[in-house]
């Protein structure tokens, strides 16, 4: 490779970079907003004994805007390049987020969903061109590798996301209504955060403007609709709509599971949320080392940094809180210590798929539907440590599943793939809401077999469905 191309290279894994941190950070301060819109909008009152299905439109409304909007997305795209879809994508973000403060301000729920669908709309234009660029910038047999690492940035703005939330905006909320304050009051603290962002994202759109990108360029002579014709695509599309929907589904019944089941503090359980996002981070580091091109050597070393790296993760997401306002750190290394084991597992399963996609793909998949079964069927003492270690299983599942299902695709086809593939994300609006209905009618265990489902269909296509025909 020319010196010219890993200059492009780095310019464009850089940018991207930054978008996926973006994304995800927008993607799961959402989902950790069903707690704080429970609050807020006093669901309970409003729909009794449907509140955990209300709760979870946020979810449902952020990924319906995929199913809308994703394969239009792609084909503008195809259009106008993914530099502009970037900045369309980021300027909607930024409208969405300002949405937020007078759907507050008259604590109208329909508005505060409007403005939900209207930054998701936002990130479907962001993730439509962000994947099949980073996909196409480089061999496609290292292409997993690439996804798992900007994935794992993604993990990054994803793991400090719930915790932010529940430490800066659900806490003093709480705190606000334990001395007497209205509704509409510690609704209040949902506003500024969203203010933040939307500021924020256009400072980056903006700037964006000014920088000039790498070009990925097709073969012209493709048609334009020829990726509707490879099977992958479809049956990966399938696999992204389980995927997405068993990880949304099972994060946002986590807090849920830890206050009915366990009587622990909301707040708490909502920062908890964040360990499993943050195995999802650690298992992505893990798989842009131990799915790339380095020597064994190299990627023992990093994994062993990746290692230690997990432990002050954990230490410091079960250290560190708020309590009446205040931030406080009570430190508990022992939990550093649980996280460490958790990820060295991730570690050995992960090179037990010696480094091949679908096969790693395939031991996540069925390590998964145990863990979330084990969630199903033990004791909540264990259950709950089976239901925070799916996020480490969950880590290459999305990088990996797009990466099979255009692998061998031209790049001209890419962002109509992508498209399709992520018009299916719509996965994470159909299961949690879903999950919400079984909660309410019958419980938080039995909600759980949909993910179980979901996780065999991901194990299908890894080891059948993803094979190139």
């Amino acid at each position: 490779m020319s010196q010219q191309s890993n200059s492009n290279l780095r310019i464009g894994m850089t940018f991207m970079a930054s978008i996926f941190f973006i994304f995800g950070f927008i993607t799961n301060f959402n989902i950790a907003m069903k707690d704080q819109v429970q609050l807020a909008f006093d669901l309970k009152t409003l729909y009794p004994g449907w509140e955990n299905f209300f709760a979870q439109l946020v979810n449902g409304v952020f990924f319906f805007a995929y199913f809308c909007f994703s394969f239009v997305c792609g084909m503008i795209i195809k259009k106008i390049g993914y530099k502009n879809g970037v900045i369309a994508g980021l300027l909607l973000v930024a409208i969405g987020s300002y949405l937020f403060f007078p759907a507050v301000s008259v604590l109208s729920y329909p508005l505060f969903l409007g403005a939900i669908f209207v930054m998701a709309t936002g990130v479907v234009f962001l993730q439509t061109a962000a994947n099949p660029y980073v996909a196409a910038l480089g061999p496609q047999e290292t292409a997993p590798a690439r996804l798992n690492l900007t994935q794992a940035l993604n993990g990054v703005a994803t793991t400090i996301a719930p915790y932010l939330a529940g430490i800066l905006v659900l806490a003093p909320a709480v705190l606000a209504l334990k001395n007497g304050a209205s509704a509409q009051e510690a609704a209040d603290f949902v506003k500024m955060p969203f203010v933040i962002i939307g500021s924020i994202v256009v400072l980056i759109a903006i700037g964006i403007l000014f920088i000039k990108l790498p070009e990925i360029k097709g073969d012209e002579t493709v048609a334009n609709m020829s990726a509707l014709k490879k099977p992958q695509v479809w049956l990966g599309a399938i696999g992204i709509f389980c995927y997405v929907g068993a990880e949304v589904g099972t994060a946002s019944q986590i807090s849920s599971y830890l206050t009915e089941l366990l009587n622990m503090a909301k707040d708490e359980a909502v920062k908890l949320t964040a360990i499993y996002w943050g195995g999802q981070m650690i298992g992505r580091f893990f798989g842009s080392v131990l799915l790339g091109t380095l020597s064994k050597n190299l990627k023992y070393k990093y994994s062993l940094y990746i290692l230690i790296f997990a432990f002050f993760v954990g230490w410091f997401i079960f250290s560190a809180g708020v309590t009446d306002g205040q931030f406080v750190f009570d430190s508990k290394p022992i939990y550093g210590f649980i996280f460490f084991g958790i990820a060295a597992i991730n570690f050995l399963l992960m090179l037990l798929g010696k480094g091949i996609a679908n096969v790693s793909l395939g031991i996540f998949g069925a390590t998964n539907m145990l863990l979330v079964l084990a969630g199903f069927l033990l004791p909540p003492q264990i259950g709950m440590w089976c239901l925070l270690s799916v996020g480490f299983f969950n880590s290459i599942m999305f990088p990996n599943i797009f990466s099979l299902s255009v692998n061998d695709l031209d790049p001209s086809e890419m962002p109509v793939a992508s498209g399709i593939i992520n018009t299916l994300i719509v996965g994470g609006a159909v299961v949690p809401v879903l999950m919400g209905a079984l909660s309410d009618s019958v419980g938080i265990k039995a909600a759980l077999f949909l993910p179980v489902i979901c996780f065999a269909y991901i194990t299908f296509f890894a080891l059948k469905g993803s094979k190139i025909r």
